[in-house]
């Protein structure tokens, strides 16, 4: 087994890391037919287990997937964090697909563990240079429309990925989605989320469809231990680069502080940053 990754598939547990894994007609590849999560691993487990199994199960439903039982998911992931040393940062991802085309099998599940990029590490000290970018629709467009998956974890993440390689092309180093009526919504893997006075605010993920953050949400919950207040409201991009501070909140890079957005600098403090990283656990 590879010493930098680790995988385990439902039923079988812990398997050497070259194992195959997916049939060539497994519609997670042919179609991205499928959902998952990705955790932080931290002394040999994965953060909030519970809220993400409970996500992840709300992605199936939209979806159709007959997901497994939490039970069994959950004992997956400690299978395969049981393989990885206790001592080092990882992540941790749940990855459950619709099965074969033919309908034929079972839905498809397996979890990996590799670590954590140096890019990611680098983006929480450093911070990171954001582009707006228009997502292509309203912003409460998809709270109507299920067939768009709003608020779901799809495999599905073609222009996530396309959206973080044109970032890199005009030199930024993240994209934050924009709606087509002006109003700030997600990153392509991140939650932002943003100080203005004492108090932290994110996106409504009700009203706009956007994907739930975990790790913004339990900031924000407990938000008063901090000594701030925590509420949801809509926002523009001016409104945000005004801000006292703002960050992209993910479970694997944790807290990454943006520091320009669309090539003006914004206010966010370096000390606060740090504050907010070991709040949240993350080194």
């Amino acid at each position: 087994m590879a010493s930098d990754r680790v995988v385990a598939l439902l039923g079988v547990g812990v398997v050497p890391s070259d194992t195959p894994v997916l049939r060539a007609d497994d519609l997670g590849v042919l179609r991205g037919d499928g959902c998952f999560e990705t955790m932080h691993v931290r002394d040999g487990a994965p953060w909030l287990l519970d809220e993400h199994l409970a996500r992840m199960a709300r992605s199936a439903a939209r979806l159709g997937v007959a997901l497994p039982p939490a039970a069994a998911l959950a004992d997956l992931a400690a299978q395969a964090c049981a393989a990885w040393p206790a001592d080092r940062e990882g992540a941790v991802r749940l990855v459950c697909t619709r099965g074969p085309e033919d309908g034929g099998g079972p839905v498809t599940v397996f979890a990996t563990v590799a670590p954590v990029s140096e890019v990611t590490v680098r983006a929480r000290r450093a911070g990171i240079a954001v582009r707006t970018a228009t997502l292509g629709y309203p912003a409460d467009v998809r709270a109507a429309a299920p067939w768009l998956l709003g608020g779901a974890k799809t495999l599905s993440y073609a222009v996530n990925m396309a959206s973080q390689r044109w970032a890199a092309s005009v030199g930024a180093d993240d994209v934050l989605w924009v709606s087509t009526d002006g109003y700030v919504l997600e990153a392509p893997t991140s939650t932002v989320v943003w100080r203005e006075g004492a108090t932290l605010y994110t996106v409504p993920a009700e009203r706009t469809g956007i994907l739930a953050g975990l790790t913004a949400r339990w900031l924000l919950d407990h938000a008063g231990s901090l000594g701030f207040r925590a509420a949801e409201r809509m926002v523009t991009p001016a409104e945000l680069a005004a801000a006292d501070g703002v960050w992209f909140l993910s479970s694997v890079r944790g807290v990454a502080p943006v520091r320009s957005l669309d090539g003006e600098a914004t206010r966010t403090d370096p000390a606060e940053t740090d504050t907010l990283r070991r709040f949240l656990g993350y080194p």
